[in-house]
């Protein structure tokens, strides 16, 4: 039981270890950086939606004109 315990704290602080290890080697954007690609982000989120509103309408607009010819209104 205590091997498992000595086991467990041993691992977690290798795994602590490698974290930080890791972490030094990342390299981080600048400011500019994140503020432009998060920009590309919104733009790309905003172009999306539009052309899902349009193919939606169109979607919407040409299953009512089928109900519409079949139902006869």
């Amino acid at each position: 039981m205590a091997a498992d315990v000595k086991a467990w704290v041993d691992g977690t602080k290798g795994y602590v270890n490698d974290l930080r290890l890791e972490m030094r080697r990342v390299t981080w954007p600048n400011r500019k950086q994140v503020e432009s690609t998060t920009a590309v982000v919104i733009i790309s989120v905003f172009a999306f939606a539009a052309y899902f509103a349009v193919i939606d309408s169109l979607l919407r607009k040409g299953t009512n004109a089928i109900f519409s010819f079949f139902t006869g209104r």
